[in-house]
C-alpha cells in the first residue's frame, strides 16, 4: 500500500491534475491499495475517523470529481489486473485498469472478430466508464458498456466486499445495487474494485472493422450551406453497425481557421459493405468519408487507430498540459428536425462568438453559461445530460433529474439501502429519499461572475488562501512552474 503526504515528489506526482482548473487540489493524503482486503480496511478507517473519501480510478473525471480536495485521495492506481477468458468469453478487470490494458488482452491473444465494449480513448479508466453508462464505438451495435456487465465487485460503507451481478437473485438488494451500477454506479454506493464484462463477437467475416477520420474545412466556416448539410447527416437513419462521431471545432490558435467538422468513423463490417451503406445517402462528403476509411484487423483498430484517432486527448490526459478545460453535455434524439435544426443553428451562432471572446477563465465560463442557455432546452425532457460527461456546475437541486431522469426516485431507495449514512457523498451524487433539496450551487440563470469565481474560492478557501481574480491562462500556467508546481511542469 502506498501512502504520500504532504510535499513529496510522489505525493504531487500522484495529485496532479491534467486540468489546470484543479491545480489547488490538495487532499491531506492519498492512499494506493493494491487489493480489496486494503480497501476495506481503508473503507473502515476512514468511517470511523469521520474522513472524507474521494475515489479515483486511473482515469480523470471532466468535472473534476475524482480530484480530492480535502481527506483521502483513495487512488485505485495499483489495481491493474486483467483476465481474459475466451472459453466463457468474459473478461475480468481491476477498477485501476484503463481500456488500453484490457484492449491489449485482445490483441496479444490475436482474437480478430471480438470486440470489449469500452471506451473510444485508450487512457480512459474503465471503472468511471462503466459505471456512467459508457459510450463507445460500438455502442450502435452492442450498446453502452454498462450493458454488456456481468458481475460486480464492490466494498460498501460497512465495509463489506459484496459481489452482485446478472446472476443475483431478481428483487434482492443484491440485484437492485447491480441495476444502479449500471449507470449511476460512481461514488454512489461503495468502491467498485473489480469488474467482468462480457466478450462481444463483430459481425463482419474475418475478423474486420473499418476505421478513419476526416477534418472537414468548409468554405466560409459554418454558414447556412454548413448547417443543411449537416442537418442532413443528423437526420439520416444509419445502420446499427455504423457509428460516426462528429466533433464542432473552433481552434482560436488557427487564425485562417472558419470552423471545422471532424468525422470519426467505426464500422462494424467489411469495407465493401461500409462503401454500400455511405453511397445510398444523399450526404455531400460522401466521397471524403469513403476514401478517408479503411478495412483493418480489428486487433489492430484496438492497437494503433483508436490511439492515432485520440491522440490529443491522450495528450491533454496528462499532467504535463496546461489547459483549463470546461465541459457540458446535451442529449439530443435525432427525431425531429426542428430540434437538431435549432442546436446545429445554437452551435454555429455560439462558435462565432467564442472567436471574439478571449482567453480568461471568466471569458470562457461566461461563453460556456450562455451555449447551455442555448442548448438545454433542446436537450430531451429539456434537463438531459450525460453523466460520463458531467458539468460541475449543474445545481445540487437538478443534477438527478438531469442524469438520471425518472430513475431518480429508486435510485434514491438504494441509496438509503446500501449507505444509509450517506458515507460515499458528493456534489453530483445520488442522495437518500427525503434529502433536502437546496441547492449550495450556482444556477445558470444566477450571475455569470459568480460562476467564474466558485471553483477558485471553494479550493482556496478550503486551504485558507486568499483569493485573487482569475488570470490570463497561458501566463497562470507559466507562473505556476515559475513557483514550482512541477507536476505540470514539462520535466514529469
Amino acid at each position: 500500500m502506498f501512502g504520500g503526504c504532504g510535499g513529496s515528489p510522489e505525493h504531487r506526482r500522484a495529485i496532479a491534475s491534467s486540468n489546470l482548473l484543479h491545480r489547488f487540489s490538495r487532499p491531506d493524503c492519498v492512499v494506493r491499495p493494491k487489493t480489496a482486503t486494503q480497501v476495506q480496511t481503508i473503507t473502515n478507517e476512514a468511517r470511523q475517523r469521520n474522513l472524507k473519501v474521494t475515489i479515483k480510478c486511473n482515469g480523470h473525471s471532466y468535472a473534476g470529481h475524482s480530484t480530492a480536495v480535502v481527506g483521502i485521495s483513495l487512488d485505485l492506481h495499483d489495481m491493474k489486473d486483467v483476465l481474459l477468458d475466451m472459453n466463457s468469453k468474459t473478461v475480468t478487470m481491476d477498477a485501476g485498469c484503463q481500456w488500453d490494458m484490457v484492449y491489449e488482452t485482445l490483441v496479444i491473444g490475436k482474437h480478430d472478430g471480438y470486440i470489449i465494449n469500452g471506451g473510444r480513448c485508450p487512457t480512459v479508466g474503465v471503472s468511471g466508464f462503466i459505471l456512467g453508462g459508457g459510450l463507445g464505438p460500438f455502442t450502435r451495435s452492442f450498446g453502452m458498456g454498462c450493458d454488456t456487465l456481468v458481475e460486480v465487485k464492490i466494498v460498501t460503507a460497512d465495509g463489506k466486499l459484496v459481489t452482485v451481478g446478472k446472476d443475483s437473485k431478481p428483487g434482492s438488494p443484491e440485484a437492485k445495487l447491480f441495476w444502479a451500477l449500471q449507470g449511476a454506479g460512481g461514488a454512489n454506493f461503495g468502491v467498485v474494485v473489480q469488474m467482468k464484462l462480457s466478450v462481444q463477437k463483430l459481425s463482419s467475416l474475418n475478423g474486420m472493422v473499418v476505421a478513419g477520420r476526416y477534418r472537414w474545412l468548409p468554405e466560409g466556416g459554418f454558414t447556412n450551406d454548413t448547417l443543411k448539410i449537416m442537418n442532413g447527416f443528423y437526420l439520416i437513419d444509419w445502420p446499427r453497425q455504423m457509428t460516426i462521431d462528429t466533433t464542432w471545432i473552433c481552434d482560436l490558435r488557427e487564425s485562417n481557421n472558419k470552423g471545422a467538422i471532424r468525422f470519426t468513423i467505426s464500422f462494424d463490417g467489411s469495407q465493401d459493405t461500409y462503401n454500400r451503406t455511405i453511397d445510398k445517402q444523399l450526404f455531400k462528403l460522401k466521397e471524403q468519408l469513403k476514401r478517408r476509411a479503411l478495412a483493418e484487423k480489428s486487433t489492430r483498430y484496438l492497437h494503433e487507430s483508436l490511439a492515432s484517432q485520440w491522440v490529443e486527448k491522450m495528450e491533454r490526459a496528462y499532467p504535463k498540459n496546461k489547459s483549463y478545460e470546461l465541459y457540458s453535455s446535451f442529449c439530443f434524439a435525432n427525431d425531429d428536425k426542428r430540434i437538431i435544426e435549432q442546436a446545429t443553428a445554437a452551435i454555429a451562432e455560439r462558435m462565432a462568438t467564442f472567436r471574439q471572446d478571449g482567453w480568461m477563465e471568466r471569458d470562457m465560463r461566461m461563453f460556456l453559461a450562455s451555449v447551455k442557455k442555448r442548448l438545454r432546452p433542446l436537450s430531451l425532457n429539456g434537463t438531459a445530460a450525460f453523466i460520463n460527461f458531467p458539468d460541475r456546475d449543474f445545481p445540487t437541486k437538478s443534477h438527478e433529474r438531469a442524469y438520471f431522469g425518472e430513475n431518480r426516485d429508486e435510485l434514491r431507495e438504494i441509496k438509503q439501502m446500501w449507505d444509509p449514512e450517506k458515507f460515499f457523498a458528493w456534489s453530483q451524487g445520488v442522495r437518500r429519499p427525503g434529502d433536502p433539496e437546496e441547492d449550495r450551487g450556482v444556477d445558470d440563470e444566477d450571475d455569470d461572475e459568480a460562476k467564474a469565481d466558485k471553483l477558485a474560492r471553494e479550493e482556496w478557501g478550503k486551504r485558507g488562501w486568499e483569493f485573487s481574480e482569475p488570470r490570463d491562462m497561458n501566463a497562470e500556467a507559466d507562473r505556476l512552474a515559475d513557483l514550482g508546481f512541477d507536476e505540470f511542469s514539462d520535466d514529469d
